[in-house]
């Protein structure tokens, strides 16, 4: 079976020249998850929001989190009992960081449980919201394999990275290993 990969987007969406975008938009098998308000995360609101795509759409899911969305990730999959085939985490920002958006509330203390399923951690090396000590921290914890890309800032529509066709690679190895 085909999975649905779920976009999820950090801290005020991912807009037209954001690589999650541009992914979703030529590929019908990714949909993105909504938030209520992109603007101000609530974490209860936004892993709410999680649960509810993954009920709809199955075990066979597949998770694409950008920034902020990884720590949605890691919140519930802390708390879920439901199962999903694997997620690619970018950018992981860290919660007690200086820069981490004061607006962002409940996402602090980050849970350091091992996943339950396969993922992938991606870190800058100069990205201003995480460190790759904190990712690599994260991906330790979380049981997920690092890939250090160099630097790339926040890896997002400002590092210039169009299709980001690295990110997408990283996407197909792990879909080919969970066999997607």
């Amino acid at each position: 079976m085909s999975p649905t990969i779920l976009i999820l987007p950090g801290i005020g969406n991912s807009g037209p020249a954001h690589w999650q975008t541009r992914w979703e938009a030529g590929d019908a098998s990714m949909q993105r998850v909504q938030a209520r308000d992109w603007d101000r995360p609530d974490r209860t609101e936004w892993v709410a929001a999680l649960d509810a795509a993954v009920q709809r759409s199955g075990p066979h899911t597949v998770l694409v989190a950008h920034s902020l969305a990884c720590l949605q990730v890691a919140h519930w999959a802390a708390q879920t009992a439901r199962r999903i085939r694997a997620a690619l985490l970018v950018a992981v920002p860290d919660p007690s960081g200086a820069s981490f958006p004061a607006e962002a509330t409940g996402f602090a203390p980050l849970p350091m449980q091992r996943f339950a399923f396969p993922s992938i951690v991606v870190a800058s090396s100069d990205d201003p919201y995480g460190s790759v000590d904190h990712a690599r921290g994260c991906a330790q914890a979380w049981g997920s394999r690092l890939v250090e890309i160099g630097p790339a800032g926040h890896v997002n529509a400002a590092s210039g990275l169009g299709d980001w066709p690295q990110g997408r690679a990283l996407l197909d190895q792990l879909r080919r290993h969970v066999g997607s």
